[in-house]
């Protein structure tokens, strides 16, 4: 049943056609996205109904968690992962291949993502998401209101890891969905599973600077936005959509798409940086200032730390200790009269030029080629 309702979805999603536009890039990615994007959400909808009546039957508490968790999937997000994905994907096939025989396991990636914030909400103690509560927030404060026994947060903490754990079999499941070649799909399960084990060693090291901020480096950071961010949100997104196409493994395509896809994700987790100091909250999602207030080690901060004078470096020292709103402006200040943020600014349009240097020569589909160019600058230069 769960099979039908996933093929069914897919199914009737077919190749969309650029708009009439001024800007070709704006206008490939405004049609093919569009669809994709709708395709994956009809695609996890379906699946998660069923999912969560199964568990429903189970007990009628389990129906809950796993609406929760089902919630956590479907509450917004850009799907960047099956995006990149997809372009990889359609860079081998080209523009008529049907999308419905790989549109699960497209949409599995969004599970995997969901894995991903889910634990790293927990490890950050984050309040919100998305302009929500996190997961274990919103567990204990049900806690809370049904009057349980019981640390509520210690209980929060632990159903979202549940959570997390519960996306990532999910994941596994939708992605055997794909009816691609059995062959095919292994080749596809082992660039899946090296991304997750590259997520996790990032997260680590993500962790471990968290707590060994005086020993950590610019070049330590960089390594963090290439295992936690660029390996699952660009580089190896864009690798599974190539293996899903059928790419010779050792070919100039996936060359292309590793140097492309490690450019773009550094760039994009440095975005991240800058947004986790001067972001909008209500364009984020998440308070202004929570890098800061932590004392995270991201690349912003060490170099800050790298072209601050002493007295600079004295202030600096004082992240991770602030809760104030105000020291949090002034420390933001502090950095960006430092030069960092002009030189991670530079470090990002490096690297975009990088990707796009990457793009020129690869064997690739045309219109694959226009859309990862605006990719390469909109997943970069976003405000959220």
């Amino acid at each position: 049943m769960a099979n039908d309702a996933v093929a069914g979805n897919a199914l009737r999603v077919a190749p969309a056609q650029p708009e009439a536009t001024d800007d070709p890039v704006r206008g490939v990615l405004a049609a093919f996205t569009k669809d994709l994007v709708r395709g994956v959400d009809d695609t996890l909808t379906a699946f998660l109904a069923t999912e969560v009546d199964a568990l429903t039957e189970i007990d009628a508490a389990m129906g809950g968690f796993a609406a929760t968790a089902r919630d956590c999937v479907l509450a917004g997000g850009k799907r960047v992962r099956p995006t990149f994905a997809y372009w990889g994907w359609r860079g081998v096939v080209g523009g008529d291949a049907p999308l419905g025989t790989v549109l699960p396991a497209l949409s599995a990636l969004e599970l995997l993502h969901a894995f991903a914030l889910v634990h790293d909400d927990v490890m950050d103690a984050s309040d919100t998401r998305r302009g929500r509560p996190t997961a274990h927030r919103a567990a204990a404060a049900r806690h809370r209101a049904a009057g349980h026994t019981g640390d509520p947060d210690r209980y929060g903490e632990a159903v979202a890891v549940l959570i997390g754990d519960l996306c990532m079999v999910w994941a596994d499941r939708l992605m055997a969905h794909a009816t691609v070649p059995a062959d095919r799909l292994l080749d596809v399960r082992r660039c899946y599973d090296q991304m997750r084990v590259e997520t996790v060693a990032g997260q680590f090291l993500d962790v471990l600077g968290e707590n060994d901020a005086a020993s950590w480096s610019v070049d330590r950071a960089l390594r963090v936005a290439r295992y936690k961010t660029a390996s699952y949100t660009v580089q190896r997104p864009l690798l599974f959509g190539a293996c899903l196409g059928g790419a010779d493994a050792d070919g100039p395509l996936i060359a292309a798409y590793t140097r492309y896809g490690l450019a773009v994700g550094e760039a994009f987790q440095l975005r991240d940086d800058l947004l986790g100091v001067y972001g909008d909250p209500a364009t984020t999602g998440k308070p202004a200032g929570d890098d800061l207030r932590t004392g995270k080690p991201t690349a912003l901060l060490m170099l800050a730390r790298q072209l601050a004078d002493p007295a600079q470096r004295r202030t600096l020292d004082r992240a991770g200790t602030v809760a104030d709103a105000s020291e949090v402006a002034h420390l933001a200040d502090l950095v960006r009269d430092t030069g960092a943020t002009a030189r991670v600014e530079l470090m990002i349009a490096e690297r975009v030029t990088e990707a796009l240097a990457a793009l020129d020569t690869a064997p690739i589909d045309e219109t694959a080629r226009t859309a990862l160019t605006g990719l390469a600058t909109a997943a970069t230069a976003r405000r959220s």
